[in-house]
Formats: structure tokens, C-alpha cells, sequence
């Protein structure tokens, strides 16, 4: 494979969008395709970039070697699918499916093929994420608070699969230990799904891990509190800072983070660039998708039986 990657883009929505900018300034990159059902929107985005807008799947696997997908979630399994059988890498908008089942179908296809299968959990290339994983080695106790106005997107989804799944993600991620229970609450507010859900998380190491998304909130919030023996860290994922916070004799020091601030997106892209230049595997794999998702679709069946028995 050439030095400069031939990369494609599937659905230019409101992600999708910034996936095509990010990777037409990406040095290792050649933007060469956009495809979306919206005809007129593909060439809007194509022109821009100076690349070639396309109407069909075909299309697209024949002017790329990797692609990356932001299509609604309930096409994420035809579309990379089809990608990943005619032998192209991929990376998917998280969550990486809706189904389990087809998670686990791409997860095996893309080992099959010995294709890169990336996750788009953008957050674990959040520059903040880097104190996390450096200094927190064995968390006990997991604050994660994720809030939004309604977005009017994702609308195939609820809560938990279109933000909560970002954290369970890196939660999963930090903690490294089996699920042994889940306490679940949640409600449809705009949407016939949960809106609103918290999620009280046991790990079979004792570490226990509290959870809130919404997407009715009149503010944005995306903040993280990690509790270790010697102290605690607090980080900002969207101002991209923090402080830690560490126990000295009877007392509790505090100490700012000093975080080196990038697009998560662009290091996300970079970093799924390397893999496939390298044949290496990606920082968040197709098999690590699956397991958030797996956690976050337990989460959602808790809420929506519960939802239903409240219903008259």
C-alpha cells in the first residue's frame, strides 16, 4: 500500500461531515470518495474536497483502500460489511452496530479478512485520556457524567447507545475486570427511547462505576471522576482539563492537569491511518466496540422492561 492512503467517507451527516474535513487535511490521506443517499449532499461535500461524489457501494470499495462509516447505526452492518468483504479497512461511527449479533458478525469478518476494524470512540483519543490511562492503574470508584440538549440526530437509537456507550466504553477500558451486576434506571422524554438513563456498574475487582447521559439537558456536560487509593482525578473531556487530586497526610492536595489540546477526531483518524498503514491493530478494536456495546444494550433492555411495567 502507497504512503498516502486512499480513504473514502459513507454518509456525510452531521458526523460524517467532519470526517471528510478531517481526512482531506490529513497528510498521509487522499480523500477520494463520498457516498450518501443524499445525491446532492455527497457532491456538495465531494466539491469541496475535490473528491469524486458516488451513488453506489461499488463505487466506493473501487476508489479506496479504507473507509470510514457514519451511516445511521442500523446500516452499519451492510455497509461495512460490504466494505470489509471486498477487502477494504474500516472504521465505524460508534456503537458499532445496534445488534450484537452483527457486531459480532463484523468483529469476525474483519479477523477473517486480517482487515483493520476500528471503533469511533472518539473520546478515548480525548487528549485527556492519557492521565487516566497513565496514572490510574487500579480505579475503585467511577463518576461519569454526560449530558446534551437533544441533538435531533441519532433518532434510531436511545441514550445510552448514542452517548452513554462512550463512557461504558472507557470505563471498560480503565477498569479491566468482568461486569458481575447492573442497576439501571431511565425514561423516554422527546423519543419513544430512554432519553435520560443512569447505570450503577459492579466489576468482579470491587470497583464500582455510576453513569449518567442525557440528552435533554439544557447544558452540555462530559466530565469523569476517577477514585483510586491515593486520591482521585477530575477531567473535562470537553474543555479538555482537569485536576488531580491526591491524599498528603490528613489532608488533600490539588494539582492541575496539564493536558496538550488536539480534535479528538483528527487523532482518532490519524491513529486508524497508522493501523492500516502498519497492518497494526487499532487503539479501539471491533472487539472492544462489542463488549461496550454489550454492556450498553444490557443497560437499554433493563430500562425499557422496566419503562413498560410503569406503562398502564
Amino acid at each position: 500500500m502507497s504512503e498516502r492512503i486512499k480513504v473514502g467517507v459513507a454518509g456525510v451527516g452531521a458526523m460524517g461531515k467532519n470526517h471528510a474535513r478531517v481526512l482531506a487535511s490529513l497528510e498521509g490521506a487522499e480523500l477520494t470518495a463520498i457516498y450518501d443517499l443524499d445525491q446532492a449532499r455527497a457532491q456538495e461535500l465531494a466539491s469541496q474536497y475535490n473528491a469524486k461524489a458516488v451513488s453506489t457501494l461499488e463505487e466506493l470499495t473501487a476508489l479506496t483502500d479504507a473507509v470510514a462509516v457514519a451511516v445511521p447505526t442500523i446500516a452499519h452492518r451492510p455497509v461495512a460489511g460490504h466494505l470489509l468483504e471486498q477487502g477494504r479497512h474500516v472504521l465505524v461511527e460508534k456503537p458499532l452496530s445496534d445488534s450484537l449479533k452483527e457486531a459480532q458478525e463484523l468483529v469476525a469478518l474483519a479477523d477473517a479478512k486480517k482487515l483493520v476494524l476500528q471503533v469511533g470512540h472518539i473520546e478515548r483519543f480525548n487528549p485527556v485520556m492519557r492521565q487516566l490511562e497513565e496514572r490510574i492503574k487500579l480505579p475503585r470508584f467511577i463518576e461519569s457524567t454526560r449530558l446534551s440538549p437533544f441533538p435531533n440526530r441519532s433518532m434510531d437509537v436511545g441514550v445510552v447507545l448514542d452517548i452513554m456507550i462512550h463512557d461504558l466504553e472507557i470505563i471498560l477500558h480503565l477498569v479491566r475486570s468482568p461486569v458481575v451486576s447492573v442497576d439501571t434506571v431511565g425514561m423516554p422524554v422527546l423519543t419513544k427511547r430512554e432519553d435520560i438513563a443512569n447505570a450503577r456498574i459492579r466489576f468482579e475487582n470491587g470497583c464500582v462505576a455510576n453513569v449518567t447521559a442525557s440528552r435533554v439537558s439544557d447544558k452540555k456536560m462530559r466530565k469523569i471522576q476517577v477514585f483510586h487509593m491515593e486520591g482521585y482525578i477530575s477531567l473535562d473531556y470537553q474543555e479538555q482539563s482537569g485536576h488531580i487530586y491526591r491524599r498528603e497526610g490528613m489532608s488533600i492536595a490539588r494539582e492541575e492537569v496539564q493536558v496538550e489540546k488536539d480534535e479528538p477526531l483528527k487523532l482518532e483518524l490519524a491513529a486508524f491511518l497508522d493501523a492500516v498503514r502498519e497492518g497494526s491493530q487499532p487503539k479501539v478494536t471491533g472487539q472492544q466496540g462489542t463488549d461496550a456495546l454489550h454492556l450498553a444494550i444490557r443497560i437499554t433492555e433493563d430500562i425499557a422492561k422496566a419503562t413498560a411495567a410503569l406503562r398502564p
